[in-house]
């Protein structure tokens, strides 16, 4: 148990981190200077005011210099990443492997809110975590396990690619952007080929739901906007579904291909 906790603990820390990487990388900044600031009225965060999830319930969620109102995202985005530190630890045991999964679960966490909040998927996580994920490959795996995950990778982006293309020819204008289809060439390399084609099914159906969802109670506002408008977070839909792959893929695999024998 103990390094469960202190898996969490990194989680914490990293949670924070996590949180400058979601405000500035969309915005084209630094994520290193300058240093954490009231994005209001511009003044420096105090050490003591920058402690994860504990300084946003002292300061009751406000900054401590102008007493704009700091998102409920931070202390959420604080404890998401703890949280699934923690489980990796449960889940994979404690080697080296657990911290690779650490890894990926902080891009595709930071992923997700970044598409969710602005709809960009900046190249500074997804490119990275799809050379990493390769590598993480040739370590465990050796060579073959290397040329595999490059294969996983371009099957994910051609297939998205070809989505998008097909998309392209029927509408004539673009369904999806790239930023997505760098996505899950990444969660390709992490994950291999048949646990990719069921975080694309996945992120479809998610996708299909939230569509849904957003016709039925908000019929009137979409109802106003032009298609081209009405913006879908297909990245956030990749990022959890390749999280719950992460944990729960091979089961569900599993589980399916019992019906074909």
């Amino acid at each position: 148990m103990t390094p469960c906790i202190l898996f969490a603990i990194c989680g914490l820390l990293l949670g924070s981190f996590l949180n400058v990487c979601i405000v500035r990388l969309p915005a084209g900044e630094s994520v290193v200077r300058p240093r954490s600031h009231c994005r209001s009225c511009g003044q420096p965060i105090a050490a003591w005011d920058n402690i994860p999830v504990l300084s946003w319930l002292l300061l009751r969620g406000a900054c401590r210099g102008c007493g704009e109102r700091i998102s409920w995202r931070y202390p959420l985005v604080e404890l998401a990443t703890c949280g699934l530190f923690a489980i990796c630890c449960l889940h994979f045991g404690f080697d080296w492997q657990t911290g690779a999964w650490t890894l990926l679960c902080f891009l595709l966490l930071g992923l997700a809110v970044m598409d969710a909040e602005t709809l960009l998927l900046p190249d500074a996580f997804t490119l990275p975590g799809l050379a990493l994920g390769v590598v993480f490959a040739g370590l465990r795996d050796g060579v073959r396990g290397a040329g595999l995950s490059l294969l996983a990778a371009a099957a994910g982006a051609v297939t998205l690619l070809l989505i998008s293309g097909t998309y392209w020819l029927l509408r004539r204008r673009m369904g999806m952007g790239f930023g997505d289809v760098k996505l899950l060439a990444m969660l390709g390399a992490w994950l291999g080929i048949q646990q990719t084609a069921l975080v694309l099914f996945l992120g479809v159906l998610v996708g299909a739901i939230y569509g849904v969802g957003i016709l039925l109670f908000q019929r009137r506002k979409v109802d106003s906007l032009p298609a081209s408008q009405f913006p879908v977070p297909f990245g956030t839909m990749l990022c959890a579904a390749g999280i719950y792959s992460i944990f729960l893929g091979p089961e569900t695999l599993q589980w399916y291909l019992q019906f074909f024998h």
